[in-house]
């Protein structure tokens, strides 16, 4: 079985079109799982008209407001399902896409090895998010994909449940945000991925959506920001990436004032700080507005 993870927080008005894509599915054998991350809004009762219809199996839970992340993790502990597909509220699937998914997994379900799958996305209107060099399968990890293939844009990992229950993702206190590249990316130093070169995922950015405010939410939550980038750093990755990882560093580093403890840079390394100051004192000013 496949559990199709859904993260929201007041986006009840959105959810329709990933519902009604997910009764479309011609693949049937999967769960739903809503982790509501204390919304204010109608999504509670959507959700109650929703099980009601009773048309596919959701698992609805609302929790006390902690972040995305924290979602993720509560979700991962409830899945049933041999992988998990994480489906963001405002985002929707082709009708084949859990079949086309349940397809590869089956190739590679007993690779210890393997810790899933990962296929395209594209928006709505079907263009391709993106760009790959590659057009055929081949078993990846998600630092080859993007630092020695090339790959830009983003991508749908679909992992095995027992993998992330090896690598959740750490909560920080008062921070609401972490990266979802900090795990993929410590997933990658033991696992690959079985990439294949076909849509299974629809998305497209929202004004107010996590994407579009990025920078100030990093700013808001430098711990985990920092964690991030220092271990991209010592990512056996290209100069220039592990570059500039130290001067976004530095410049989300520059947004911690506490006294808790926090990831270190090391060596030359720390020479960058300036840039990430430079970075640091543009952000203060962008996001002032």
């Amino acid at each position: 079985m496949i559990t199709v993870l859904t993260p929201t927080y007041n986006r009840a008005p959105l959810l329709d079109v990933l519902y009604k894509s997910l009764v479309e599915q011609c693949c049937t054998d999967f769960e739903w799982i809503v982790i509501d991350d204390g919304s204010t809004d109608s999504t509670s009762a959507l959700f109650e008209k929703l099980i009601r219809e009773n048309k596919i199996h959701i698992n609805y839970i609302k929790k006390t407001n902690g972040g995305k992340h924290t979602a993720i993790n509560r979700g991962v502990k409830e899945a049933k399902g041999d992988i998990i597909l994480i489906v963001d509220s405002d985002d929707s699937l082709p009708n084949d896409s859990l079949a086309l998914i349940n397809k590869q997994y089956l190739k590679i379900k007993d690779e210890e090895s393997i810790a899933g799958v990962c296929g395209l996305m594209a928006h709505h209107d079907g263009t391709i998010i993106g760009d790959r060099k590659i057009s055929s399968s081949m078993n990846l990890s998600s630092i080859e994909m993007r630092y020695k293939y090339g790959f830009v844009g983003d991508v749908c990992e679909v992992f095995k449940t027992d993998v992330l229950r090896e690598f959740p993702f750490p909560e920080i206190e008062n921070e609401k945000f972490c990266p979802e590249a900090l795990v993929w990316n410590r997933i990658a130093t033991k696992y690959k991925l079985r990439y294949f070169n076909e849509v299974v995922y629809y998305r497209d950015y929202l004004d107010d959506g996590l994407t579009s405010k990025i920078v100030r939410i990093r700013m808001n939550s430098p711990i985990a920001s920092m964690i991030c980038y220092a271990e991209l750093n010592q990512l056996d990755i290209p100069f220039k990436d592990k570059f500039k990882a130290a001067i976004n560093y530095w410049r989300f580093r520059l947004c911690y004032n506490g006294s808790d403890s926090y990831p270190k840079l090391s060596g030359l390394w720390n020479a960058v700080a300036p840039l990430g100051w430079l970075m640091h004192l543009n952000d203060i000013r962008v996001n002032k507005r």
